[in-house]
Order: structure tokens, then C-alpha cells, then sequence
């Protein structure tokens, strides 16, 4: 005698594995169908129905009889794609803008980049005390701080860091006319 689908669930949702494999047996190529069709993809709809037979020991304990077990399980699949589709459209909608802010990100990296070339290919230009000077100066150091390094006062650091500048002007002014 044949048992039921029901009383096969019944059973599966109490830890019975064996009735587990064998309800699965009899409905997963009618589930797999299903999901394939809801989702109109093989390797989705393999994953989708994957999902479900793992979840499904737990839903279980919620199938009360008042469906057939092939309806239930539908309805379990309907209720999953749903739930794919919107976990699916919440990580869209997080990601959109993504690639264009790391797009963004990166120019802004190459840009910072090229600057750096720039001025120190620019800094080897000037003579050393204000290359020295300078150096210190973009390392964040007061202008008193680098004359205590640099042996000067803090009034000949302020001019040679004018100087710099008015000098890394002209070389930038000299590039961009050439």
C-alpha cells in the first residue's frame, strides 16, 4: 500500500528523513519544472529549487493539510521566486551608482597620482634648499618647525616657499605652452 503525500509530510516535518528523500523523490522534477518556469533560466531555476529542498525540512512543520502537498510545495516555490526576485532587485538598486562612484573613485586616484608625478619630477627642478624646504613644508611642518630643521628662520622658509611656488608656476606655465 501507498503511502500519502500528506502523511509523508506529516512525517518529514517529525525528523523522518527517509519520508524526507521520499516525498522529494516524487515531486522534485514537478518543482524543478516550476521554478524553471518562473524563472526562465536552468542554472537559476537549479539554484531556486535547491534553495527550496533546503529550506524545505523546516517549512515543513508548517503544512497543516489543508492543501495537497504538491499545492503546498507551489506555493512554497512561488512564495521563494518572489522572495529571490526581490533580494535580487534590493542588491540592483544598492549597487546601482556603484560603478560610477569606483569609476569616479579611481580617476580621482590617477588623478592624485599624475599631481604627485608632477611635482616631484617639478621639485627636482629647483635648487636644493628650496626643494629641501618645500619637502618639508608639504610634509605638514610649520614654517618654524622647518627652519629649526633646516638651520634658517622661520621668515626664510616663508620666502623660499614663495619662491617654490612661483617658480613650479612657471615650470607648469612652460609645459603647458610647449
Amino acid at each position: 500500500m501507498s503511502v500519502s503525500d500528506e502523511d509523508l509530510a506529516i512525517a518529514a516535518a517529525g525528523g523522518d528523513g527517509q519520508a524526507f528523500g521520499l516525498l522529494l523523490d516524487r515531486h522534485y522534477d514537478r518543482l524543478f519544472a516550476l521554478c524553471f518556469r518562473l524563472t526562465g533560466q536552468r542554472a537559476e531555476a537549479e539554484d531556486l529549487t535547491q534553495d527550496i529542498c533546503l529550506a524545505l525540512p523546516a517549512k515543513l512543520a508548517s503544512y497543516r493539510r489543508q492543501a495537497r502537498v504538491s499545492t503546498w510545495l507551489y506555493r512554497v516555490a512561488v512564495n521563494a521566486a518572489h522572495d529571490r526576485r526581490r533580494r535580487r532587485a534590493s542588491h540592483m538598486k544598492a549597487a546601482e551608482g556603484w560603478g560610477d562612484w569606483e569609476i569616479a573613485r579611481q580617476d580621482a586616484i590617477a588623478q592624485d597620482r599624475a599631481q604627485q608625478d608632477w611635482l616631484m619630477a617639478a621639485m627636482a627642478q629647483l635648487s636644493d634648499d628650496l626643494r629641501d624646504t618645500l619637502a618639508l613644508v608639504l610634509d605638514d611642518l610649520s614654517h618654524a618647525e622647518a627652519g629649526e630643521i633646516l638651520g634658517v628662520s622661520e621668515g626664510t622658509i616663508s620666502w623660499r616657499v614663495s619662491e617654490a611656488r612661483k617658480r613650479l608656476r612657471a615650470i607648469r606655465t612652460q609645459e603647458e605652452a610647449t
